[in-house]
C-alpha cells in the first residue's frame, strides 16, 4: 500500500481541495506569472501590483482562467511572491468565471528536497501562500539529469498530494517522452493520472514537439500539453528588431543573439498577422493553440493581457499554419532550451 503522509497541522479543511475527484477545467489559453515578483529578469516592483491585479481581473472575466505559477517564482526575499499575489487576487475577485479559476503551481526540485514528505510540505506551503487549495500541482523539473536518485521520492510526494485530496490534478514540466513514459508507469501503479505536461514551446522553440515528439506521448496518455514562453520571452511580439533597443539585463543579451537569426520567421509572422488583421503576438499564440497546446503567455500590464486575449475566438487556416511551420523550421538559432529538459 502507498504510504500516506500526515497532513500539516496548520492546513485547515478549507484549504483542502474538495474537488480532487472532479476534473480540472482548463481553458484554451492561460496566463503565466513568472514575472510577478521577479526583479532580476522582469524588473518587478511592488508598485506593479495594482496593474497585475487588473491583469488577473481581465483574464478571468474573459475566460482565461488558468494561472501558472511556481514556488520558486520571485527573486531574493520576494521568493513565493507570485503565489501570494495570485492568492490575494483570487480571493478579492467577484466577477464572471470566478468558480472556474484554476491555479497551477510548480514545485521546485531543490537539492534540499530529498523526501516525499518534503514535497508534501512544499505543496502545503504553496497552498498557505495562496490562501486556497492548489488546483494543479506540477513537478517543476526533473533532477534525472544530475541527481536521478532524488526524483523518485519527489514524485511520490506529488502523488501523495493528489491521493490526500489537496489538489485536483498533478502535472509535470520539462519532461521528454522517455522520462514521461517512465513517470506515467509509476503513477499508474497508484492510480494517479497525469493531467498536464509543460514544455517550452513556440515558433522559436519547437524542439520538444518536433524533435522529441513529446506531444505524441501526451496524446497517447490523454495528457494536456501546456506551452510556456509561447512568445519566446517577447521576441515574437515584433517589438524588437536587429537594431534594438533591447531589454536590459539577461533578456537583452539573449535577444542580441536570437533576433538577427529569427528575422525570416519574424517577417513571415508579421505578414500573416497583417493579412489576418491581428498582432504578431496573437498569431504566435493562435499557432500554439492550433497545435493542440494551451499557451500560457505572461502579462505585466492590462494592455498585454488584452492583446493576449485577442488570440482567442478565431483560428489560423491550414495554409497559414504551414507557412509559419516552414519559417520556424528555417530559423538559424532557435530559443535556448531549458537546461532541465529531459529526453
Amino acid at each position: 500500500m502507498p504510504l500516506r503522509m500526515p497532513r500539516l497541522r496548520w492546513l485547515s479543511t478549507s484549504l483542502r481541495s474538495s474537488a480532487s475527484s472532479s476534473r480540472l477545467s482548463l481553458p484554451l489559453m492561460g496566463c503565466g506569472t513568472w514575472a510577478w515578483g521577479n526583479r532580476l529578469l522582469w524588473g518587478y516592483t511592488e508598485e506593479m501590483d495594482e496593474q497585475l491585479q487588473a491583469v488577473f481581473k481581465e483574464c478571468v472575466s474573459r475566460g482565461v482562467t488558468l494561472f501558472d505559477t511556481g514556488d520558486s517564482y520571485g527573486t531574493g526575499r520576494l521568493n513565493g511572491r507570485s503565489e501570494q499575489l495570485l492568492g490575494r487576487f483570487a480571493q478579492a475577485y467577484k466577477g464572471p468565471n470566478r468558480d472556474q479559476v484554476c491555479i497551477a503551481t510548480k514545485l521546485a526540485a531543490y537539492p534540499w528536497r530529498l523526501s516525499r514528505r518534503s514535497m508534501v510540505a512544499a505543496g502545503n506551503a504553496s497552498a498557505r501562500r495562496l490562501g486556497r487549495p492548489v488546483d494543479l500541482v506540477q513537478m517543476h523539473w526533473s533532477p534525472a539529469n544530475y541527481a536521478p536518485w532524488q526524483e523518485g521520492p519527489l514524485l511520490d510526494g506529488l502523488a501523495d498530494l493528489y491521493e490526500q485530496g489537496f489538489v485536483k490534478g498533478v502535472g509535470l514540466s520539462n519532461y521528454g517522452p522517455e522520462s514521461l513514459k517512465r513517470v506515467q508507469r509509476k503513477f499508474a501503479e497508484r492510480g494517479v493520472p497525469i493531467a498536464t505536461m509543460q514544455v517550452q514551446y513556440s515558433l522559436l522553440s519547437t524542439y520538444p514537439v518536433t524533435t522529441l515528439a513529446v506531444k505524441e506521448v501526451c496524446d497517447e496518455f490523454g495528457i494536456q500539453l501546456i506551452a510556456y514562453s509561447p512568445l519566446a520571452l517577447g521576441i515574437l511580439t515584433g517589438k524588437y528588431s536587429e537594431q534594438g533597443p533591447f531589454p536590459k539585463g539577461l533578456r537583452g543579451q539573449l535577444f542580441r543573439q536570437l533576433v538577427p537569426g529569427a528575422k525570416p520567421l519574424l517577417q513571415t509572422l508579421r505578414a500573416v498577422a497583417s493579412a489576418k488583421k491581428k498582432t504578431m503576438a496573437q498569431v504566435a499564440l493562435n499557432w500554439c493553440i492550433a497545435k493542440g497546446t494551451i499557451p500560457i503567455p505572461g502579462a505585466k500590464t492590462l494592455e498585454q493581457a488584452q492583446q493576449n486575449i485577442g488570440a482567442l475566438g478565431w483560428r489560423l487556416e491550414a495554409d497559414a499554419i504551414a507557412e509559419l511551420d516552414q519559417a520556424a523550421a528555417s530559423v538559424d538559432k532557435a530559443m535556448v532550451q531549458n537546461i532541465f529538459q529531459t529526453r
